[in-house]
């Protein structure tokens, strides 16, 4: 049997000060697929172009001006601005392939959800963004896992916050761009955040 390695996280989390929401996908894609050095890097991943819809009714509006890659800073600053937190679920993974499928990854470290969220108390919601990361989140935490584009309540940290399954922004999740985006403006608008 191949020994594979294990990887470890490389970004760590991304928790402004008055982080609101804490979304969490599975794991980064390998390196090589990375456009920028931070959350959902791969440009054929539609996470920005999703919130460029919801929050400025531009799919490019987070691409850089120097072609196919997005733009970092813009995103950092954005997410600063609004208040998201970004991580993922797993700290350490083995890939069973080399490529950017959570279909093909072995959790082998799970984060450590409630400490995070003890250094962001403002933080009302966690937002799941596949099925993967709610995988690995409901094996180290108690809730019924709710249908996607819907939330459970459950008790964390002290107080009662609101995990949503979301839809995978990754393109091999069959759903149109402006649907995800549609199912995930629908959150941020319960979330009380303002929208277009």
């Amino acid at each position: 049997m191949e020994n594979k390695q294990t990887e470890r996280h490389p970004l760590g989390f991304f928790l402004p000060e008055h982080t609101k929401i804490l979304m969490l996908g599975s794991f980064p894609p390998p390196k090589e697929r990375w456009s920028m050095n931070f959350y959902y890097p791969n440009f054929q991943n539609d996470m920005w172009r999703i919130l460029g819809i919801i929050f400025y009714a531009d799919k490019d509006y987070f691409v850089a001006s120097w072609g196919k890659a997005f733009d970092e800073e813009k995103a950092k600053t954005f997410c600063r601005e609004k208040g998201i937190g970004l991580g993922d679920t797993a700290m350490e993974i083995i890939r069973l392939k080399d490529n950017a499928s959570d279909k093909f990854l072995e959790v082998a470290t799970p984060a450590k959800v409630e400490e995070i969220l003890d250094k962001i108390p403002l933080c009302q919601a966690i937002v799941i963004t596949g099925q993967k990361a709610m995988d690995t989140l409901l094996s180290v935490l108690s809730f019924d896992e709710p249908k996607t584009g819907a939330f459970a309540s459950c008790r964390l940290a002290n107080r009662t916050i609101k995990v949503y399954r979301m839809p995978s922004s990754s393109r091999a999740y069959p759903k149109p761009l402006q649907d995800k985006a549609a199912d995930y403006k629908k959150m941020f608008h319960e979330l009380g955040f303002p929208l277009l």
